[in-house]
C-alpha cells in the first residue's frame, strides 16, 4: 500500500481491514454466515445529487460547502466494471447504478455500455438497472437505453407540486420527472417502477393519488416505508406509515391481492389490483425486517464495499482494483472472504441501542 494524502470527504468513514482472500470454486456462490448469497450489486457512481431530500441530504447538514469526494477519488467506468466482473464471478445477477443522483455522472451511456457486455459465467445475461431522480432523464433515457441499460427505477413523492417541491428541497416541479418517466417509457426501458418513500403527516395524503396516476400505465408504483437511514434525516418512528396501514388505505379503494416474490432476496411485497390495472409493492424495511432473505451489496463511490444498507464500515476495494498485479481471481478471492464474514441483519435487531452511532449515509452508497 503506498502512502498518500486521504481528503477529508474519504476519511469520513474509516474503512475495515481486508481479510486473507478465500480460494473459491467460481462456479460455485459464497454465502454468508446466515446462508444468504450474494445476488445483487449497487453502485454508486456519484455522491452528488442535485436534490436535497429532507429524508436522505437535508439542506442544513449537505450544503454549499459540504465536503463531496473529490474526483480523484471516485473509482474510473473501467474500475467500476472490473469489480463488477468479480462480483459477477461470485454470483451476483443484479447491477443496479445508484448514487447520489447517477445521471449527475458525465457520459454515464459509456459505464453501462462496459457493464452490458458482461455475462454471467453461463453465458447469461445481467439484469442491469438505475435508479434515479428523474429529473434528468428526459435528455438521457434514449441514450442509456441504447448502451444497454434494461429497467429504470424513478423516486417520486408527490404528485402535488407543493409538497413535491418541499421534500426535495430544490425547486423541482413534478412535471420534470413525469417527462423523465415518459421518455424513459418512449426508449424502451420496459419494466419502469417509481418509489414514493412515505412520511406521515408529510405526504402520505398523496398516496392515492399517485396510486390514481399509475394505475394501468404499465409502471409499478412500490411504496416505501420512511426508514433511520444515515445520521442526519431526523427520523422518528412516528413519522413512519407501516405498509399494513397503506394496504389498508388503497383496498379501500380498490380491491387488491397479494402476489408471490419473484426471487429470494426480493425487498417489495407484491400486490395486484383485482381489475387488471397493474400492480404496486411495498417495502417494510422498518416494520417487516427481510434481513433473513437479503442478498444485496454496495459499491461506493470510491469502492467501499458495504454490506448492509445500515452500515458503520466498509471494505476498502479500490487499492486492490488499482493494483495491476491482483488478478481478476484474487480480486473474487477477498470479495468472496468479506462476504462469507458477512452476518449483518441491522432492521431484525432495531432498537435504542442498535440504530445509535454513525450510520452511512444513504446518498453515499444509494437506497
Amino acid at each position: 500500500m503506498s502512502d498518500r494524502v486521504i481528503p477529508i470527504a474519504e476519511a469520513r468513514y474509516q474503512p475495515l481491514p481486508l481479510p486473507e482472500p478465500r480460494a473459491l470454486e467460481y462456479r460455485a456462490q459464497p454465502v454468508d454466515l446466515r446462508a444468504r448469497p450474494m445476488h445483487d450489486l449497487r453502485i454508486s457512481v456519484t455522491d452528488r445529487c442535485n436534490f436535497r431530500c429532507t429524508y436522505c441530504m437535508p439542506k442544513e447538514v449537505f450544503g454549499r460547502d459540504y465536503p463531496f469526494l473529490p474526483q480523484s477519488s471516485l473509482l474510473s467506468f473501467e474500475e467500476i466494471t472490473r469489480l463488477a466482473q468479480a462480483f459477477v464471478r461470485l454470483g451476483v445477477r443484479k447491477l443496479r447504478l445508484t448514487g447520489g443522483e447517477p445521471l449527475l455522472r458525465k457520459q454515464l451511456d459509456r459505464l453501462v455500455s462496459q457493464l452490458a457486455q458482461i455475462s454471467t459465467p453461463e453465458g447469461g445475461a445481467l439484469d442491469l438497472t438505475l435508479t434515479t431522480n428523474g429529473s434528468l432523464l428526459e435528455r438521457h433515457a434514449r441514450a442509456l437505453r441504447d448502451a444497454g441499460l434494461g429497467r429504470v427505477t424513478v423516486s417520486l413523492d408527490a404528485l402535488d407540486d407543493a409538497i413535491f417541491k418541499r421534500m426535495n428541497d430544490a425547486d423541482y416541479p413534478v412535471a420534470d420527472v413525469l417527462r423523465g418517466i415518459d421518455a424513459a417509457l418512449a426508449a424502451g426501458l420496459t419494466g419502469l417502477k417509481v418509489n414514493m418513500v412515505v412520511q406521515r403527516g408529510v405526504n402520505d395524503a398523496q398516496v392515492i393519488p399517485m396510486a390514481q396516476h399509475f394505475r394501468g400505465t404499465g409502471v409499478t408504483l412500490r411504496f416505501i416505508e420512511y426508514m433511520d437511514v444515515g445520521s442526519t434525516n431526523g427520523w422518528r418512528m412516528n413519522e413512519v406509515l407501516p405498509s399494513r396501514e397503506l394496504i389498508e388505505r388503497l383496498s379501500s379503494v380498490w380491491p387488491i391481492e397479494p402476489l408471490n416474490r419473484d426471487y429470494r432476496g426480493e425487498v417489495a411485497e407484491r400486490w395486484r389490483y383485482v381489475d387488471g390495472a397493474g400492480e404496486i409493492g411495498v417495502i417494510s424495511s422498518v416494520t417487516q425486517a427481510f434481513c433473513g432473505d437479503c442478498t444485496r451489496a454496495r459499491l461506493s463511490t470510491e469502492g467501499r464495499l458495504y454490506l448492509c444498507l445500515f452500515a458503520q464500515q466498509g471494505y476498502d476495494l479500490r487499492e486492490l482494483v488499482r493494483d495491476a498485479r491482483v488478478t481478476p481471481e484474487q480480486l473474487s478471492d477477498t470479495v468472496a472472504a468479506i462476504w462469507a464474514a458477512r452476518r449483518d441483519n441491522y432492521s431484525e435487531l432495531r432498537s435504542a441501542n442498535s440504530a445509535s452511532g454513525q450510520k452511512i449515509e444513504m446518498s453515499y452508497i444509494g437506497g
